[in-house]
């Protein structure tokens, strides 16, 4: 075959792995991706909607931000995402896929709920949630040593485990949830002595100050800490971590029962911040969605802050679109699914360039 024939054969273009980029450089890519991202939703709305981007914009934020205690709304949703998504990150960074958050949330929270149920008129109050604190934390901590000392011992896959678990923990909550309805009005029917104190005039205020001293602890475990370190060494790789003298096996087992022991945390401050009853779908899906949150923000849980308020504030606004123009729940849900699109597309030219085959033919080797 000749060179020219090996020419016309190769692709007109080939990625390259880039170098790190400077933080201005990120931020600038990023913008650019949410306005290209806005262009096509406006000629979306335009072409199937026929109604003015402008105006379902404006909507959009406005399901935010047009009053106090919509805003309230938000924190208070955005609180429930970041939580599980800083408890997964010690394990994404790990490269352990613990996909069993949506499990170890609702055991917690199931926890909480049974202490709420049994002990709240029993016991003080202070010592109650010291109580629920406790229970929680250990009962998400066991949904997530579990998989975790199968994979330690055994090299099971964790994804699997841990996605099998969240069933589980489903079908434990579905049962007690039939018992109990028996025996009071509903599980609903949890003492008031458990709910979090009003603050502020909301009882999930202190959900939020929970979750963002938990967003800074969690950046200083991973960042600054011998733990931190191990994890991270572990991640990148078994082997290097064991020539450094890292126990594998422990470090395993003693993250995720950290991210389980977390995500036990946030289904109790869901129960008793928040929901004040306990149900299959207490968790409501973040558990998944945390996985987004946990992958794009590349496990800083600041970042994970500003994903978790970005996919909050566009869930609102896709509801409050489709109710007031009356539009097809998917219609919304492309709207936003656009944005979160570019979003994730543009972590690939963040991590990677494009090079046209042409400029190697004529400026030689690239630099």
């Amino acid at each position: 075959m000749t060179a020219q024939h090996k020419t016309h054969g190769e692709p007109l273009f080939r990625i390259a792995k880039r170098d790190a980029l400077p933080m201005k450089t990120k931020i600038l890519i990023r913008a650019a991706a949410v306005l290209l991202a806005l262009v096509v939703d406006a000629l979306f709305i335009v072409l199937v909607t026929k109604l003015n981007p402008i105006a379902v914009y404006a909507r959009i934020f406005a399901a935010s931000f047009s009053a106090n205690m919509l805003f309230m709304q938000l924190l208070r949703d955005l609180t429930s995402l970041l939580c599980i998504g800083v408890a997964l990150a010690p394990a994404f960074r790990m490269r352990f896929w613990n996909i069993g958050a949506e499990g170890q949330v609702l055991m917690g929270g199931f926890a909480t709920a049974l202490c709420m149920i049994f002990l709240g008129d029993r016991i003080p109050t202070p010592l109650l949630f010291l109580v629920m604190i406790v229970t929680s934390v250990l009962a998400g901590a066991l949904w997530g040593f579990i998989p975790a000392f199968f994979k330690a011992n055994w090299n099971t896959n964790e994804t699997l485990f841990t996605l099998m678990m969240n069933y589980v923990a489903i079908q434990i909550v579905a049962y007690a949830v039939n018992i109990m309805r028996g025996e009071r009005a509903s599980v609903g029917s949890i003492n008031k002595a458990g709910w979090f104190p009003n603050i502020f005039g909301y009882n999930f205020t202190l959900n939020i100050i929970i979750v963002a001293v938990l967003t800074a602890a969690m950046y200083v475990y991973l960042k600054y800490t011998k733990h931190g370190y191990e994890i991270a060494v572990v991640g990148e790789s078994e082997r290097t971590a064991k020539y450094a003298g890292i126990n594998v096996k422990k470090v395993t087992i003693r993250t995720m029962l950290l991210s389980g022991a977390l995500c036990g945390l946030c289904g109790l401050i869901l129960v008793a911040g928040d929901k004040h009853t306990i149900a299959t779908n207490t968790a409501g899906g973040n558990g998944f969605t945390a996985i987004i949150v946990a992958w794009l923000a590349k496990f800083n849980t600041f970042y994970m802050a500003l994903i978790s308020f970005l996919l909050v504030f566009l869930e609102k606004g896709a509801r409050e679109i489709a109710s007031t123009y009356g539009l097809n729940e998917y219609i919304a849900g492309i709207i936003s699914g656009i944005i979160l699109f570019f979003i994730l597309g543009s972590e690939f030219f963040l991590q990677y360039r494009l090079i046209l085959r042409h400029r190697t033919e004529k400026g030689g080797a690239d630099k």
